[in-house]
């Protein structure tokens, strides 16, 4: 009899629910110091994992926990980028 795989789970830094890793997305701060959206999630850097929900990238950006998980400061300008690669949310908020 096989063991069942463990599931990876990661948290949310907006909503702080822990959910498959699969279902998050991920944010890197890459070894040049550069923030950005890991669709694939494997780049190289530290990075943290956000839902796939406008709202919590905005509660995370709004609370600065981006920053304190990259540890490395993070400019508007990335968040609107990285929002706009977000799909809307569908107002359950």
């Amino acid at each position: 009899m096989m063991k069942p795989r463990k599931v990876p789970l990661r948290t949310c830094i907006g909503c702080q629910e822990q959910k498959n890793k699969r279902e998050l997305v991920r944010i890197v701060r890459t070894p040049e110091g550069k923030v950005e959206m890991d669709p694939s999630g494997k780049k190289a850097g530290r990075g943290t994992y956000i839902c796939q929900k406008r709202s919590c990238l905005e509660a995370a950006a709004k609370g600065k926990r981006i920053e304190r998980s990259l540890k490395h400061p993070v400019s508007p300008a990335v968040v609107q980028e990285i929002a706009a690669k977000l799909p809307e949310d569908d107002g359950d908020v």
